[in-house]
């Protein structure tokens, strides 16, 4: 390095120039943080400011024996520049950072240039994103002209500053995030303006809708989970089934009996958060939880029962089958919900932005104890649905299979068939899958969807129920006993 200054032109725009050798042999390391600038960095230095690592490469490739580096930090808010119209994601610290080089535009380089932004850690539901500034991309910006000084920085430092006027977006296209607790770093293969984008997975208004939705689908949802044990004991004591039915009725009883404390649990975790007694919050808290492991270990119950249906069709008998299956789908949970209550997982949990704006309060496993929702959620539910989906896939082989013999002439028809697949996939737990899509960059569309399909699954699976079950004749073909029954009787002429 032959010589480096730092200059500060206007409030909220600092920059370092330094003349670098085009045979240097070590990178460019340079600090930089939003209220200190850029500026050299020193490798005894100790502290949580940013840091740019520029690979050799860059220089060896230049022609001229030295080069001029620009390294700018800008201050947005004061500034009113790098604006992307009807922008919703927060740029941290409200920082973005420039690096030019020589004359010429940079790109396409082998060994990225690193950028690490320092920040603490960052809320629950935000993802950030590594971004540069694309003048191409989108409608005129929002940003002031800064007159005379602004347009000496921009010609004589070749730095394309948006302008009022000028087009111009954020775009992640050759960048890659790497995320930390204590900063994230962000390696790029071109030089321009960066910066940290950070991505809520809700805001407020979305949160206020959403939590609306799943109100009022809650209500109808147990009304409809009302309907449907209903009839499932209607059916099982009024009509004559073979004992592998009416297990089938009572298991889906008490799967829809979940579905309803599930949605009871919920509607009054929403009206009593926020302001209930700490010790009453996790109370409530263990109680969703438990509700919701109940509505997984029945969801996984009905795949056992299916996959005895269907792959292991004969000979099986066991004692008090039922009353075994609920001691499980009831009394699983509850080892779980202790131990995790006994560590102390439960409590207040707050939805938060970026801006730490609290959005919503929950009575939900706390935010020290987030492994314990990841174990007994998502990996329980994971492993779960993973079963699942594999059972269904010979459940379908099966009736396929069935159906082209010609022995179920019940479901010939198109959409009865389509019909009875979507909800056996249902009462499978393809509608809690949806939660998994909601994870980084947040779709609103796939949030409504998981939040609608969840709250009406007690209309789909009553709908389901009564086209499945409901005999309109006293041996319809069609039934599920029926198809039982001729696969034993197959596979024991086949044996």
């Amino acid at each position: 390095l032959l010589q480096s200054g730092q200059h500060s032109w206007l409030a909220g725009l600092k920059t370092l120039l330094l003349n670098v050798s085009t045979a240097v042999t070590r990178d460019v390391l340079i600090t930089f943080s939003p209220t200190a600038g850029p500026s050299r960095l020193n490798t005894t230095e100790k502290g949580k400011a940013g840091k740019i690592h520029l690979p050799r490469e860059i220089f060896q490739s230049l022609s001229s024996q030295t080069v001029r580096v620009v390294v700018t930090v800008l201050n947005i808010q004061q500034l009113g520049v790098f604006k992307e119209v009807n922008q919703t994601a927060q740029v941290l610290d409200n920082t973005v950072v420039g690096i030019t080089v020589g004359e010429s535009s940079i790109s396409g380089l082998q060994e990225p240039v690193q950028l690490t932004f320092a920040h603490r850690q960052l809320p629950q539901g935000v993802t950030p994103r590594c971004v540069f500034w694309d003048p191409s991309k989108g409608a005129p910006c929002s940003g002031r002209v800064w007159g005379g000084a602004q347009v000496l920085y921009r010609h004589s430092q070749r730095s394309p500053v948006p302008v009022a006027g000028q087009a111009g977006g954020w775009q992640s296209s050759g960048c890659v995030t790497q995320p930390g607790d204590k900063g994230t770093v962000c390696s790029c293969d071109h030089l321009t303006f960066f910066t940290l984008l950070l991505n809520p997975a809700l805001d407020g208004s979305t949160a206020k809708a959403l939590m609306a939705v799943a109100t009022a689908g809650c209500a109808v949802a147990m009304a409809f989970s009302i309907f449907t044990m209903a009839f499932c004991i209607f059916v099982r004591c009024r009509f004559r089934f073979e004992e592998t039915v009416r297990t089938n009725l009572g298991l889906h009883v008490n799967l829809v009996g979940s579905l309803f404390l599930l949605n009871l649990a919920f509607l009054l975790n929403s009206g009593l958060s926020g302001r209930a007694h700490p010790r009453t919050c996790g109370v409530l808290g263990g109680l969703t939880h438990y509700c919701l492991l109940c509505c997984f270990t029945w969801t996984a119950l009905e795949g056992c029962q299916l996959y005895l249906l269907f792959v292991k069709v004969l000979g099986i008998y066991i004692h008090h089958y039922l009353a075994k299956l609920c001691l499980v789908g009831w009394g699983f949970p509850v080892l779980v919900v202790g131990v995790a209550g006994a560590i102390g997982s439960y409590g207040e949990y707050s939805i938060q932005t970026t801006d730490h704006q609290i959005i919503a309060h929950l009575c939900w496993i706390t935010s020290k104890h987030l492994l314990v929702h990841y174990i007994t959620n998502c990996g329980y539910f994971g492993l779960i649905f993973l079963f699942n989906v594999a059972v269904f896939g010979v459940a379908i082989q099966k009736s396929c299979s069935l159906q082209g013999t010609g022995a179920v002439q019940g479901y010939h028809k198109p959409w009865k068939v389509a019909l009875v697949a979507a909800g056996l996939f249902c009462l499978l737990g393809a509608t809690w899958a949806l939660a998994f899509l909601t994870y980084g960059i947040s779709s609103t569309a796939v949030l409504y969807l998981f939040t609608v399909l969840n709250s009406l699954q007690g209309i789909f699976i009553f709908i389901w129920l009564v086209v499945l079950y409901y005999p309109k004749t006293k041996e319809t073909t069609g039934s599920l006993s029926y198809i039982i029954r001729h696969d034993k009787n197959t596979t024991a002429s086949q044996d």
